[in-house]
């Protein structure tokens, strides 16, 4: 399923100061030979996975409203400008019911057949303050799809970031808390060695994507710490992507793969019934030597 790379117009909606950090970091990159990003976007529904996408494209590309806040299947938004591609890979929420939505992780896996993660990000809410089983489980959920390895190309990404925090706890203490929080459930949840996670730490980016945002002397859209989130965004995106650590190829064999699973389910009542005939088989053997012995009596 593809999609139509068109000229990046949006890239024009950003303040001039924003266009020149990303004229400079998408030019770094083209300098190292990378002339295509593509980032996927994951999380739970709700969160502002779509709404990410948009503040990023400088566009409307993705339909949010306050009342569907979801895309019902995986969508490509591909953007070009002067020789570099952008795509940005928007999914469905991961929960269905109050449970992992399996249905949409094998929807999404399917869109990506034949393509290659360079950054995932997962998304969920600043001002969320409890991580639950749930979201362990969706991390266990995405590492089973694509492999463990696709966190050492992830960053988690903080939405709702233009918030006061509550009981006076400075911003920064506040965002660094609950981050914490979030990525001990992504290690927790990814079953990835403690010493390969901590080695690769995963960065956190913090996202304001409604109008209420506040803005600097250049008209960027700054967070309560100062910083001009954008910019910012895109150069830790940048980061993971340069990070050294392989691409996320998402092929035949990787889906298969996780399937391999459920042909273990399909094996466990073979496997039972095997095991039950041979006890049967031991009981007949020992009524049978029992009943000699007591002939011979």
């Amino acid at each position: 399923m593809g999609s139509v790379i068109r000229e990046w117009a949006g890239f024009q909606q950003f303040p001039a100061a924003t266009q020149g950090k990303l004229v400079e970091l998408f030019g770094k990159l083209k300098e190292e030979g990378v002339s295509t990003l593509t980032i996927l976007v994951m999380g739970k529904g709700g969160v502002g996975k779509s709404s990410t996408v948009n503040s990023l494209i400088g566009e409307r590309v993705v339909n949010v409203n306050s009342f569907s806040s979801e895309v019902s299947r995986p969508v490509m938004v591909s953007r070009t400008r002067a020789g570099f591609t952008l795509n940005i890979i928007d999914t469905p929420g991961l929960v269905e019911g109050g449970y992992v939505s399996y249905q949409a992780l094998e929807l999404i896996k399917r869109f990506l057949l034949n393509k290659s993660i360079d950054v995932l990000l997962y998304v969920d809410r600043l001002d969320a303050y409890r991580v639950d089983d749930l979201d362990k489980q969706i991390i266990s959920a995405i590492s089973d799809s694509f492999g463990k390895e696709i966190w050492l190309k992830s960053l988690l990404v903080l939405t709702h970031a233009q918030l006061c925090p509550p009981d006076d706890i400075n911003y920064d203490v506040f965002s660094s808390r609950r981050s914490e929080s979030m990525l001990k459930t992504i290690s927790a949840g990814s079953r990835m060695r403690k010493r390969d996670f901590e080695e690769s730490s995963i960065p956190v980016g913090l996202v304001e994507n409604s109008g209420r945002c506040n803005k600097n002397d250049t008209d960027e859209k700054i967070l309560p710490n100062g910083k001009a989130w954008i910019p910012t965004l895109v150069t830790e995106i940048i980061a993971v992507a340069t990070n050294g650590h392989k691409s996320i190829v998402v092929d035949k064999k990787l889906i298969d793969g996780s399937e391999s699973n459920d042909r273990g389910k399909v094996l466990i009542p073979l496997i039972l019934g095997v095991q039950w005939i041979i006890v049967k088989w031991i009981q007949i053997a020992i009524k049978a030597d029992i009943a000699k012995g007591d002939k011979g009596l």
